[in-house]
């Protein structure tokens, strides 16, 4: 894929994420008090994190990715879900593989809020499954793990988001 071809996707991903922080700055603006969104609320309200948003409640993960924290998320898209390979989405989502969906999901979690600025001086940074993830940064961008980053600091009032384009796994 070309760097357009890539950039475009991740351009729709950034305009629909932040669509929500104009409106609600334009509501602001008009008098009405402005609070962020949760790391949850943008989610949900972004149909580019439905697969994400499906695997957070199938974990019972919402509760806790709503509250204080602060918290990093690496974000997964749903293209990132739909190229695991078959059928693991749906074996991760029964009931009875709750604990691997937990464990993953958690993998994709740091403690903290780690801004782009921050991120890009780490190397390795450690996750609430208890893993460490690896970070890299170069001229051709940051990943994480396996994971390219393609859309960074979307903050939240408990943390902040970086989008990336895989699912990434402990142990992996």
């Amino acid at each position: 894929m070309t760097f357009a071809g890539k950039l475009l996707p991740a351009l729709s991903l950034c305009i629909a994420l932040f669509g929500a922080t104009a409106v609600k700055a334009a509501h602001h603006e008009a008098g009405e008090k402005m609070t962020q969104p949760s790391i949850v609320e943008i989610a949900v309200g972004n149909p580019d994190f439905s697969t994400l948003v499906a695997a957070l409640k199938a974990a019972d993960l919402v509760g806790a990715l709503s509250g204080d924290g602060p918290f990093t998320v690496f974000a997964p898209t749903n293209e990132a879900f739909a190229a695991l390979p078959t059928g693991t989405l749906d074996m991760l989502l029964q009931p009875e593989n709750k604990d691997k969906l937990v464990a993953i999901l958690t993998y994709h979690v740091v403690s903290g809020k780690v801004m782009a600025a921050d991120v890009v001086t780490l190397t390795e940074a450690e996750t609430l499954e208890g893993s460490n993830i690896a970070i890299g940064a170069s001229d051709a961008g940051v990943t994480v793990d396996s994971a390219n980053v393609v859309a960074t600091d979307i903050e939240a009032s408990n943390g902040v988001i970086h989008v990336i384009d895989a699912v990434i796994t402990p142990g992996a």
